[in-house]
């Protein structure tokens, strides 16, 4: 019984050991204490989305950012011509699968939630200007880092300011 449990203690010791050789060596792609600018265009079927965005990196595996987002179009109803404006604001915190996954380091996978509301502005004779009350979604999402400090980036999400995705570049700082 005493050699089953030091041989079962000996394979403990031995993944811990081979574990923390692949934790040591794991390349991150945004660090503890870092922050990265994010900017681009959305996907949305009331305008095109235009976005910045930073995120600061609260843990290895871990970031907490907050987005802006502009879009502008226009509606025709009854032959009247009515102009809309919706300003997003959110909040979001991603889980990066870099540390647990074997992919090159140029890569950054993610996922993660968000939290946020719009502010809908609309022409003078038009009924429409509110705000969205605050909503929940969630994204997934990856960046390509061409070096060090820049990436071009994609995101697919749902639920709040941006329910189709979005594409852009970031910037580490």
């Amino acid at each position: 019984m005493l050699n089953s449990k030091l041989g079962l203690m000996k394979k403990l010791f031995f993944l811990l050991l081979l574990l923390s050789t692949f934790v040591a060596n794991a390349q991150y792609a945004l660090p503890e204490g870092k922050s990265q600018l994010n900017a681009g265009i959305g996907l949305s079927t009331w305008g095109i989305p235009f976005y910045v965005g930073f995120d600061y990196g609260v843990h290895t595996d871990i970031s907490a950012g907050a987005e802006v987002s502009f879009r502008s179009y226009n509606e025709k109803i009854l032959g009247f011509r009515y102009k809309h404006n919706i300003i997003g604001i959110s909040g979001n915190a991603n889980y990066h699968f870099n540390g647990i996954t074997d992919i090159p380091e140029e890569f950054d996978i993610y996922a993660g939630l968000n939290i946020g509301f719009y502010i809908w502005n609309s022409s003078s004779d038009y009924a429409g200007n509110s705000a969205s009350g605050l909503g929940i979604g969630a994204q997934v999402g990856g960046r390509y880092y061409f070096n060090d400090k820049t990436a071009v980036n994609l995101e697919i999400g749902g639920g709040n300011a941006f329910g189709g995705g979005k594409i852009g570049l970031t910037i580490k700082l």
